[in-house]
């Protein structure tokens, strides 16, 4: 029982020994969009009704910080170990398979999680934020942080070098995050592209998120938990599936 904690608290530790890198660096950079989009695009897109443009912006810049910080974290944690060999230190004590999943899945949330506490602390000084429906954004935030450290995990195992991992994020998780809603309202585009962002479940936990705010959303709450919910249930059942087998780890 001792093998859980430990794994998590050293994932923890990780990534919290170098807070101005994993924390204070993509504080700053959602800061950056923020002041770039609002001064260019303000008074330009249109936003949910009572609601302006720099309202909206700050829970998406949020979310988006917060799906890829949970990426990194249990991807760049994993092929580190696997590439510099230390990885066996992890596989050789009996640990169950779920427990290094779950060990992973929350360290990147905790990450997640307090990269998104920062970017709201940071943007008080600009405005201040309602928060309509507190539950369901952190159940959005949980959910979609889950999602993503889940993703990271897998593409953790499946590279074996430093460029397919950035291959992964720019060519998968950087685009998917852009346009999950981050800096417009899916009613803003063509019906093509409307029908393209609900087959991204990166959207549903950016515009659930966004309600937890604002009590408006593109899609219906519950709809959108639970399209986000299924696509991180079935990419947890993979993560397990591939850790049972040592697929890329041991073999």
């Amino acid at each position: 029982m001792s093998g859980f904690p430990t794994l998590l608290r050293k994932e923890v530790s990780r990534f919290w020994k170098v807070s101005f890198q994993t924390v204070a660096a993509p504080v700053v950079s959602a800061l950056l969009y923020l002041l770039v989009f609002a001064h260019a695009l303000a008074g330009r897109v249109e936003a949910f009704p009572g609601v302006t443009y720099l309202e909206f912006l700050i829970p998406g810049l949020a979310m988006m910080a917060m799906l890829q910080n949970a990426f990194a974290n249990s991807s760049s944690s994993l092929i580190q170990s696997k590439i510099t060999g230390n990885i066996v230190f992890i596989l050789l004590p009996p640990l169950a398979p779920v427990e290094l999943f779950a060990a992973y899945l929350l360290a990147a949330v905790v990450r997640s999680l307090t990269v998104g506490l920062g970017v709201f602390a940071a943007t008080l000084w600009l405005i201040p934020m309602p928060v309509l429906h507190p539950l369901w954004a952190l159940a959005f935030a949980l959910v979609g942080s889950g999602l993503l450290a889940t993703l990271g995990i897998i593409a953790g195992i499946w590279s074996e070098k430093f460029d397919q991992l950035a291959a992964f994020q720019n060519f998968v998780v950087m685009p998917l995050t852009f346009l999950a809603g981050v800096f417009y309202s899916m009613h803003t585009l063509p019906p093509f592209w409307q029908a393209v962002s609900r087959l991204n479940p990166f959207f549903y936990a950016v515009d659930g998120f966004r309600y937890g705010f604002f009590g408006q959303s593109d899609v219906a709450p519950g709809a959108s938990l639970a399209f986000a919910t299924g696509a991180f249930g079935a990419l947890s059942w993979l993560t397990l599936h591939l850790l049972s087998r040592g697929w890329k780890l041991r073999h």
